[in-house]
């Protein structure tokens, strides 16, 4: 039985996903570890000459890109012989490189304290400077006014924790999934992400959940991991700009209202779409002008599919939380 589970949820990775697996095979332990790869129909060579691991290791290949969130739910629950068995589960994005120690230390962390039910690593910038990775979890009114730049005016907070330096353990609403570290009956009872989110916006809302349960979420600084952001996602400019802005309006209608929902998609083309715009404009960048305005068509397109999906699929009111969140307020 393996001591730790990893699923890598791997769209045209290339030599990030093999990097990010040599690091897995240099960690402490790491013939306990068992590693799955969902691959979302990748077009490069991303697949090959992957480095061997001394664990368990198993490819699954999906036909099409299936999303982050719902990804991760099969690496998950497809379980095999060697998998299922571990007391927790790694999310890690294949543009991570976790440091030798980071899994054992993680682990040790999560399994601890009963009262806790995620933590996430330090995360690194290329340079070795600390990334600000933790994030508050998303207020409406909050939410709303970032679509309109006013956390640069300091009249609303920023999403992440900027003040905050990581360099010390504590509670926080939310760890980024670049390296999220679940116990596996927390994440089965959550029933894992919500498939919903095809990317983006599924780690917040699964920590959110995770407070909701009374389990707590932590920043460790001990454990570290080099990450280069949006190391997959960079070379599609308007498909990430759109899934953005839509799982921000779907995590505001799941967790908010409707009506906060569409406050947030009136406020992508009223604010947010037409600020980045106004940015390309000044760099005068033809290209990035049109890769706002194809991610604003493809917005659009989706709006009613969105609408019709929160009327179906409205939140269940959960019971109040045993604990606080550290920002719940923010």
């Amino acid at each position: 039985m393996a001591d730790l589970d990893v699923v890598i949820v791997n769209w045209n990775g290339g030599d990030l996903l093999r990097q990010c697996l040599a690091a897995l095979a240099c960690a402490e332990g790491a013939e306990r570890i068992a590693v799955t790869v969902v691959d979302n129909a990748s077009s490069d060579r991303s697949l090959e000459g992957l480095p061997a691991l001394p664990g368990p290791f198993r490819l699954i290949r999906n036909g099409e890109n299936r999303g982050f969130g719902r990804a991760c739910n099969q690496g998950a629950f497809d379980v095999g012989d060697a998998w299922g068995e571990a007391p927790a589960i790694l999310f890690l994005n294949p543009d991570a490189q976790v440091a030798p120690d980071a899994p054992v230390r993680a682990l040790a962390a999560l399994l601890a304290d009963p009262g806790t039910g995620i933590v996430g690593a330090r995360l690194l910038e290329a340079d070795g400077t600390t990334a600000r990775s933790c994030a508050r979890a998303p207020a409406p009114g909050a939410m709303l006014g970032r679509a309109f730049a006013l956390d640069r005016l300091r009249l609303v907070p920023p999403h992440f924790l900027r003040e905050f330096d990581h360099g010390t353990d504590r509670e926080v609403d939310q760890v980024m999934g670049a390296f999220l570290m679940i116990r596996r009956d927390l994440f089965a009872a959550l029933g894992g992400f919500d498939e919903r989110f095809f990317v983006y916006y599924e780690d917040v809302d699964l920590c959110r959940r995770a407070w909701d349960t009374g389990r707590s979420v932590r920043h460790l600084a001990g454990p570290t991991a080099r990450h280069l952001g949006q190391g997959t996602t960079r070379q599609a400019k308007a498909h990430r700009l759109f899934y953005i802005l839509r799982s921000e309006i779907l995590y505001a209608g799941k967790h908010h209202g409707r009506a906060w929902a569409l406050a947030l998609a009136a406020a992508a083309f009223c604010g947010q779409i037409p600020l980045r715009l106004a940015q390309a404009g000044a760099r005068r960048s033809g290209a990035e002008a049109r890769e706002v305005l194809r991610a604003a068509r493809l917005l659009a397109a989706a709006l009613p599919a969105i609408r019709a999906d929160l009327r179906s699929n409205p939140l269940p009111s959960p019971a109040a939380p045993a604990r606080p969140r550290p920002g719940a307020s923010a």
